[in-house]
C-alpha cells in the first residue's frame, strides 16, 4: 500500500500519476465507487469521501484501512487532510473529520510508503 495525503487541490493525483506512472483509468473515486471497486483498483482518490459515505450509511469507519489493506494490499490511496485545526460546528462533520483522520493514521501504518503533497511537490514521510 502507498498513501498520499495533503490538502485539497494540492496536486496529489497528478503527483501519483507522474511519480508512479499510473494512467487516469487506474483510479476510482472514493466519493462514488463501490466497495468492490476499492478491492480491485490500482488507486483510489478522495478516500475521505469514502469514509464520509460509510458514516452516512451508518457504517463503522474504524476498520476501513485494515479491510482495504487486507483485500487490496497494493493499492495507492489518496486522501485529503481535513480541518487544519478548525473544529466543524456540525456534529456529523466533526465525526467525519475524526474518522477520516484516524483512517489516515491507520492507512499510514499499513502503507510501505507515505507521501505528503503540497503545491504539487511530494515529500516522503515514510519509505
Amino acid at each position: 500500500m502507498i498513501l498520499i495525503t495533503g490538502g485539497a487541490f494540492q496536486g496529489k493525483r497528478a503527483y501519483a500519476m507522474e511519480h508512479f506512472q499510473l494512467p487516469a483509468d487506474d483510479f476510482v473515486n472514493g466519493a462514488d465507487c463501490a466497495e468492490a471497486d476499492l478491492f480491485q483498483a490500482k488507486a483510489v482518490t478522495d478516500f475521505q469521501e469514502y469514509v464520509r459515505r460509510v458514516l452516512k450509511e451508518g457504517g463503522d469507519a474504524s476498520t476501513l484501512a485494515e479491510t482495504l489493506y487486507t483485500e487490496n494490499p497494493d493499492i495507492l490511496v489518496i486522501t485529503n487532510e481535513l480541518g487544519s485545526g478548525v473544529i466543524p460546528a456540525d456534529p456529523f462533520d466533526r465525526q467525519w473529520r475524526e474518522a477520516s483522520g484516524r483512517a489516515a493514521c491507520d492507512l499510514a501504518k499499513y502503507a510501505a510508503e507515505v507521501y505528503r503533497v503540497v503545491c504539487g511537490i511530494g515529500t516522503v514521510i515514510k519509505e
